[in-house]
């Protein structure tokens, strides 16, 4: 068995009205990559920025290859060989490459105080091919992708001398073929003995790459499996608690009248000739390849972003939508696909974001009826299953799952006939995206008709009623519920006629 090179035990955590961490561990071995799963807010990223010296525990221990560390901050963890590579990527986009890898720590010419350009890129130059690495030292990282700028932060990091990275969603915006790359460099990681700790919701990732899997409840350690000798249901059981079997919740109710519908929809370039309907109580399923369109229909229909020509009707009669006003007024909700960036005031409370669109409910001049706002509040937390401890709760303090359902709550108290859910549980643990799978479920119950962009193909096939694919820029094909399965549409989504089923 390969070395301990990290043990953390005991790890103990508290804020103002919660226990974050409670006898928390984890133990990564040499040359592994370890996963740590659990639902939002089970302790998962509170641990590992205990590990970055983002935090500092309130008890518990760390261990690096058996000698005990006090990690102090973010230098501390740096010089304990340990980086962190976040989500939203930490890059100065205007800055070259090897500007990016050795900021702070550039080489300068010997007695001057220039930098020293051509040994930075040199440096650089070395780093990336020996992870196999096509990209230049002197492009500027703004004009690369987002898989090849999460490149850039693991060559940074084994820039400091980092033998322990820890990768939090990784995949989350990258597509099939960026992922493909990812998973390339991490089996050069692996080779050099760096140990991984993968933060991921997605199993068929974990499967496929890691070896142990440590599972997270409630801020507790719940227990570690070697990846070749556990489930997909094992893992979901440890997770929440009890067996998830059924995690698409769809109801089975009567589909009402057309209620929406768009016509001869275009924007040069972007949009082509786009036609379709919604119906009172339907879940339309929207599904494609990265590019193909489908955010910025999304972003058409709701005002965001004009388009050059088209139709829109709601209940039969044709509506005007230059603005997101336009189309609240008119009864549609958008719950966008970044919800962090497009959906919430992060700095104020749940109940600031919830009622941002309802406000001439209970604010009258210069009076607010402070009763009539905290019912609404209280309201939608029940009715959705917000956990928090407080309506006062800053919405950044929330798990991924538990924002998502706030950005929901605030567009189901405009009334909405119209929903339209873009990518809806990206980012989200199992547990919370059941919960958002009833919620859309109850939702087309009452009557409103919900748009749901997705490219989770399993989401797409077990909640839509019906299925509009799309490729660069127009609808490729339409299927209904029973002609669902993840060949047909591929077959769209890649191209192929409409005419093949």
């Amino acid at each position: 068995m390969a070395e301990v090179i990290l043990s953390m035990k005991n790890i103990h955590k508290r804020f103002p009205g919660v226990y974050a961490l409670k006898d928390a561990r984890l133990e990564l071995h040499q040359g592994e990559v370890h996963a740590l799963l659990g639902e939002n807010g089970a302790g998962k990223s509170t641990l590992m920025k205990i590990l970055g010296g983002i935090y500092k525990a309130d008890d518990g221990d760390i261990y690096i290859k058996g000698k005990k560390v006090d990690i102090t901050g973010v230098h501390s963890s740096h010089a304990h060989g340990i980086s962190m590579i976040h989500q939203e990527l930490c890059l100065a986009p205007n800055m070259t490459v090897a500007e990016n890898i050795f900021l702070g720590r550039e080489d300068t010419i010997k007695g001057l105080r220039f930098v020293n350009f051509k040994e930075m890129n040199k440096r650089a130059r070395d780093l990336m091919d020996s992870l196999g690495l096509s990209i230049e030292p002197d492009e500027i990282v703004g004009s690369l992708s987002v898989a090849q700028q999460q490149m850039i932060e693991i060559v940074k990091a084994l820039s400091v001398g980092a033998n322990i990275l820890v990768m939090d969603e990784p995949t989350a915006s990258l597509s099939k073929k960026e992922v493909e790359m990812l998973f390339k460099t991490i089996e050069e990681l692996k080779k050099k003995g760096i140990s991984i700790v993968y933060i991921s919701h997605r199993m068929e990732e974990l499967f496929r790459i890691t070896d142990r899997i440590t599972v997270m409840r409630d801020g507790q350690y719940i227990g570690t499996k070697l990846t070749r000798e556990t489930s997909r249901d094992e893992l979901i059981t440890m997770m929440v608690g009890r067996e998830l079997k059924d995690l698409y919740v769809k109801s089975e109710h009567k589909i009402g009248e057309v209620i929406f519908e768009v016509k001869e929809l275009n924007k040069k370039g972007i949009l082509n000739n786009i036609n379709f309907s919604l119906r009172k109580g339907e879940i339309l399923g929207i599904a494609g390849l990265v590019g193909a369109g489908r955010t910025e229909l999304a972003r058409a229909i709701f005002g965001i972003d004009k388009y050059d020509s088209g139709t829109i009707k709601i209940d039969g009669k044709e509506v005007q939508i230059i603005s997101p006003l336009d189309a609240m007024n008119n009864g549609i909700g958008l719950v966008p696909e970044d919800r962090k960036k497009q959906g919430l005031v992060l700095i104020r409370s749940i109940g600031y974001n919830i009622t941002l669109p309802v406000l001439n409910r209970f604010i009258k001049g210069p009076r607010v009826n402070k009763a009539i706002e905290e019912e609404i509040v209280k309201n939608y937390i029940s009715k959705l299953s917000i956990k928090t401890p407080s309506i006062n709760q800053a919405a950044k303090n929330l798990s991924g799952g538990n924002q998502q359902k706030v950005v929901i709550a605030k567009w189901l108290a405009t009334n909405p006939k119209v929903l339209i859910l873009d990518e809806p549980t990206r980012g989200v643990d199992v547990g919370a995206k059941a919960e958002i799978y009833g919620i859309m479920s109850m939702l087309a119950k009452q009557g409103v008709g919900i748009i749901m962009i997705s490219s989770e193909l399993p989401e797409v096939i077990n909640m839509s009623d019906r299925v509009l694919v799309m490729h660069q820029g127009t609808i490729a094909g339409e299927l209904k519920r029973d002609e669902l399965n993840q060949e047909r549409i591929m077959h769209y989504a890649t191209g192929g006629m409409k005419h093949v089923g």
